[in-house]
């Protein structure tokens, strides 16, 4: 399985790296690096992934790409 693709970017407004997973659903996560976000994303992911499976609810397939990757294949 593919794993889901993560955007990393600075924040000037929170002063640090934001993290998201676009394909879940408000699963995101801040650090001060970008290594501290992406640990905390991928904290967050794995919670998102247990609370959905919990619930009962679908998880979705990683489909989520860059266009500039769309291009590359």
């Amino acid at each position: 399985m593919k794993d889901y693709h993560i955007n990393i970017f600075y924040s000037v407004e929170d002063e640090g790296y934001i993290a998201d997973i676009p394909d879940l659903e408000a699963c995101s996560a801040f650090g001060e690096t970008p290594e501290e976000a992406l640990k905390q994303v991928e904290i967050a992911k794995a919670a998102w992934l247990e609370a959905a499976r919990a619930e009962g609810k679908p998880i979705p397939e990683p489909r989520y790409r860059p266009v500039i990757y769309q291009f590359a294949s």
